[in-house]
């Protein structure tokens, strides 16, 4: 039995309107880092609070444990649904020291307890050394941390956390991907994380959730999502790829397109004339005798590799150019010539 279930949950916020959340089907183990994904006003933020009880959703059922905290138009109120929450800008109360803040949500426990608790939390988080400091005595990452110790302070279910590294610089937000997915594996806890960043997503989720307009495209693990994304919106959300157009081969193997025949990772049982694939940049890997070759119209440097915009020798003048990855250390300039070849792992059909 999953231990987080949303079954078709809907929100609309007013009548006649396009709903903000439509059809969401969901079910989370116990444990499990669960990510929503999507670009702004796709519904991540609603789904969030409809789980949290900050919305009511129109429709559906949503069931945390044994206990359904919603159905049928009857909600059970947030504090009684075991939901730590940790919002974007962290809303740390700026009067009180990092363990008062912490204990904040521990009311009525006896007070011996509430310090024992914020004692361990902060342990668990990396602060113990900090509980007398006030929050503008603290970094971000650090403040995010006391933020967390606090959502993890009840013993929640569930801790629900929207955007937690919009406020990070790049080298931090890197770091405290690991340190909070870290945090939750050692609490046991399960999360649901919302982000527009689809590096956040993958680094800390056992599960992805894009959403797109309201509705979910796909639910996948990151790298199978990543490697077979359903359709055009995923393949270009969760990464840079390559939409060819093509006409399926009779041995349900190859595609046929305008660069050339592409051979996909598998054999599929879908008999489809016409087909779209998805090459990442990646999968296009420069070689002397390569199958594809074309001219480079531009090299943007990435730092950790070269983007090149490929114009494929027997392409029309109307195609996109090819997006290739370069390995830095290789030298390619603008109008040079480039072959390269496809590999299949990083080809995908989609819809």
């Amino acid at each position: 039995m999953s231990f987080l279930q949303l079954q078709q949950v809907g929100k609309t916020f007013e009548k006649g309107q396009k709903a903000a959340v439509h059809d969401m089907s969901l079910q989370l183990e116990k444990g499990e880092i669960l990510t929503l994904l999507g670009p702004s006003g796709c519904g991540k933020t609603t789904t969030l609070r409809m789980i949290a009880g900050f919305e009511q959703p129109t429709e559906g059922t949503v069931k945390i444990g044994d206990q359904v905290v919603f159905a049928n138009g009857k909600s059970i109120p947030p504090e009684k649904r075991g939901i730590g929450m940790v919002f974007q800008d962290y809303a740390l109360f700026p009067h009180l020291n990092i363990e008062k803040n912490v204990m904040f949500g521990l009311n009525k426990w006896r007070v011996r307890e509430r310090k024992k608790r914020a004692k361990e939390v902060l342990e668990l988080v990396g602060l113990e050394d900090y509980a007398a400091r006030f929050p503008n005595e603290l970094s971000g990452g650090q403040q995010q941390r006391v933020a967390l110790a606090r959502a993890l302070a009840p013993r929640p279910h569930v801790v629900l956390m929207d955007e937690p590294f919009s406020n990070l610089d790049a080298g931090l937000r890197e770091k405290m991907r690991f340190e909070v997915t870290n945090i939750l594996r050692k609490a046991e806890t399960t999360g649901i994380i919302v982000t527009h960043d689809q590096k956040d997503a993958f680094a800390v989720s056992d599960r992805v959730v894009v959403m797109n307009e309201g509705e979910v495209q796909q639910i996948a693990a990151p790298k199978e999502m990543y490697r077979c994304p359903k359709n055009c919106f995923v393949a270009q959300f969760v990464g840079k790829t390559n939409l060819l157009d093509g006409e399926m081969c009779p041995d349900l193997k190859h595609v046929n397109t305008h660069i050339g025949k592409v051979s996909l990772p598998e054999q599929t049982s879908e008999i489809i004339e016409d087909v779209k694939v998805s090459i990442r940049p990646e999968g296009c890997r420069l070689a002397e005798q390569g199958m594809y070759s074309g001219h480079v119209e531009y090299v943007t440097y990435g730092g950790e590799f070269q983007e090149l915009s490929v114009r494929l020798n027997n392409s029309g003048a109307e195609a996109e150019p090819m997006i290739i990855y370069a390995p830095i250390e290789q030298d390619v300039e603008v109008g040079a010539v480039v072959s390269f070849d496809i590999t299949p792992e990083l080809v995908a059909l989609v819809d």
